[in-house]
Parts: C-alpha cells; structure tokens; sequence
C-alpha cells in the first residue's frame, strides 16, 4: 500500500505540472501579422549534411517567402557532406560555406562559421529538412517592430504520414511543444527548437555564445535560450503564431527516431534551468512511476481501480496538453492517441535512462553524451 502510494502522488504531481504547462500555453496569445512594412535584415543559417535531397525543397520555400528579398540571405554551411551539392539560381542571396570544426558538436560549430560571413544583426537558425511558410519572416520582422527582444523561439511540427510511427512522432512533438510555449506562459520559459529560433548578432556575442556547453554534442538551441533568460529573461519571447510555424519531416524508423529522441535527452543534465532539470525529472518519474504501477496490478499488488483511475487521470490531463498544442500546430488530427499514450512511458523510460550513459547515432557519426 505504502508503495501506491508513493508512485500515486508521483503521477498526481506530474498531473499538476501538466495542469501549469496548460494554463501557460492559454496565457500565450496568438499573433498574426500586424501590417507593417518591412524592414529587418534577417540572414539565414543552415547547418547540413548530406542533405541534397531536402536543402531544394527548403530553398524553394524561401523563394515563396512574402518578404523582400534584398532583406535576407541564406547561409548554407556544409558539414562534411559526402555529395557535393550546388545552388544552381537564386532570386535572393544564398551562398554555401564550409563547416570548421573546433567542439564536438557539429552545429554549433557551423553557426559559429556562419558568424564570420553575416553584417545583419538578426539571425535565424533552421534546418535542411524543413519548410517554411510564406510569412515567416514577415511575422518576425513585425514582432520585432513591436517589442524591445533579442531573442525569439518559434514553433516546430511534422509533415506526417499515416502510420503509428510518424503519428507517435507528431504527439511526442505537440507535447513537447506544448512544454515549450507552456513554460514560456508561466515565466520559466527553458526550451526551444533550433529548427525555428532567432536572436540578434550582438545578442549572441554578449552571451559568448555556445561558451560552456560547446562539448556537447547538442544543444546549440537550448543552452544558448537558457543562457540568455538567465541573463536578460525580458529580451527572449516566445512567438505564437500560425504563420510562424516550420514544418519538418518525422523520421522513417524507429531505431532513428529512438537515437533523435536520446540526442534530444542527453543533454537535460545540464540545464542551466532548474526549472527545466525539475520538470524533466518530474517526467521522467511520472512515466517510471506509471510502469511500476501497471507492474503492481500484474503483481497483484495493487488494484485494477487504482491503476484505471490514474490512468484516466494521466491520460486526461496529457490529453488536454496534447490537443491544444496539436490544433494550434497543424490541421492534422490526432491519430493513436491511446496506444501511443500507453506505448510512450516506455519508450521515454529507456530513452531517459539510455541517454544517461549511453552513446547515440547521428547523421552518420556516433556521439557521446
């Protein structure tokens, strides 16, 4: 008994957390474009490799952008691909540079690069992967205008297919996006998404940049959104607006998706955020907590009505989160939302606690945590 306890009151805070991060995702307001005329210079770094098949597509996204084209420019910094890939035109000023390492991380190293070829004050960050929609830039610039910032997160979602792996991938991303834009609501904003993330030039060099982290392997998103609350919280916003939403492609396996998801997770421990150390471990044991539950009522430990009630309370509450943050990403609707809710506990699990020690592959390399 004392031990259902326990992991009750595990999954009954975990409730209330979620509950939070739900009244902070409503306290974030939409916005849309305001009207006004253009007017920042925005440069565009994408760190690939071996990206030849996606970097056309996002190229072509940029072209379709309503927003002036001398007001921008793409910096492509190449990786080490295995192809050599070439932009044969361009109606706006794109240009590819070769990735100097110095860290061990990739990314962080190619936006570092980038920084040496840029004279515009704002810079964007997204991937080769990705498309962007039409007034993306124009949604930023107008935010801009409007307020004293340095710093902006912005919102990531899927292209999905129809199977359970590509569905399972787009609840896993609403709930973290949900997180994301929730925290930001309650003014313990701790997360963000590099594939959507823009900050000023001076701004980043004020910070040091990647400086005390750049022997992580990831991270270039998270580290620096975390280094700049703690120094000036009332320069980095969250923007919540449709137009401003990026569209990635979820992975194809799930030996992928299981190394993505431990890249993403190993570096939790180092959050500078407590905010964010104590919500991640508050998920972790929550999910934990659930599985020795479950494992309880096999054992004939506890009763099914125990495991049923927090169940549909757990459910419940993921649900609301979930919902939300999913009508607001995409007009995709939400598919699995059972069996994904009782698969995800274990998978979360094993990825928390492989990422503790163990190593993950990416694009082609093997890292350590």
């Amino acid at each position: 008994m004392i031990i259902t306890f326990v992991l009750s009151l595990i999954i009954l805070l975990y409730c209330l957390a979620i509950i939070a991060l739900i009244y902070g995702f409503t306290k974030i307001n939409s916005i849309e474009c305001s009207g006004l005329k253009p007017k920042t210079k925005f440069s565009i770094i994408v760190p690939f490799r071996n990206e030849a098949e996606n970097l056309p597509v996002l190229l072509e996204s940029l072209s379709k952008l309503n927003y002036p084209m001398e007001l921008f420019e793409v910096i492509l910094v190449d990786d080490e691909s295995k192809e050599v890939f070439s932009v044969q035109c361009s109606v706006f000023s794109v240009r590819i540079i070769e990735n100097v390492r110095v860290s061990n991380s990739p990314k962080k190293d190619a936006i570092v690069t980038a920084m040496q070829f840029i004279n515009t004050d704002w810079i964007i960050t997204t991937d080769a992967d990705c498309v962007v929609n039409a007034n993306w830039l124009l949604t930023l610039d107008n935010y801009i205008q409007l307020h004293d910032v340095a710093m902006i997160a912005g919102a990531v979602t899927y292209d999905c297919g129809n199977s359970f792996l590509h569905h399972f991938q787009q609840l896993d991303l609403a709930s973290l996006q949900g997180a994301t834009i929730g925290s930001f609501g309650i003014n313990k904003g701790f997360m963000c998404n590099g594939a959507n993330f823009a900050y000023t030039k001076s701004f980043f060099n004020e910070l040091n940049g990647f400086e005390g982290n750049d022997e992580i392997a990831s991270g270039d998103d998270v580290f620096l959104l975390q280094k700049a609350i703690a120094k000036s919280p009332e320069k980095v916003h969250y923007l919540k607006s449709q137009n401003n939403i990026v569209v990635t492609k979820p992975l194809n396996d799930w030996k992928s998706l299981f190394h993505q998801r431990i890249r993403w997770a190993s570096k939790a421990s180092s959050y500078q955020s407590t905010f964010g150390k104590g919500l991640g471990l508050l998920v972790f044991v929550g999910n934990l907590s659930w599985i020795f539950l479950l494992g309880s009522w096999i054992l004939d430990l506890t009763s099914f009505q125990n495991v049923f009630l927090l169940f549909i309370l757990k459910f419940s509450v993921d649900t609301v989160l979930i919902y939300k943050t999913n009508q607001f990403l995409t007009n995709t609707k939400i598919q699995y939302l059972i069996l994904s809710s009782l698969f995800y506990p274990f998978f979360s699990v094993n990825v928390a606690l492989y990422s503790l020690f163990g190593k993950y592959e990416w694009k082609g390399r093997s890292f350590t945590k």
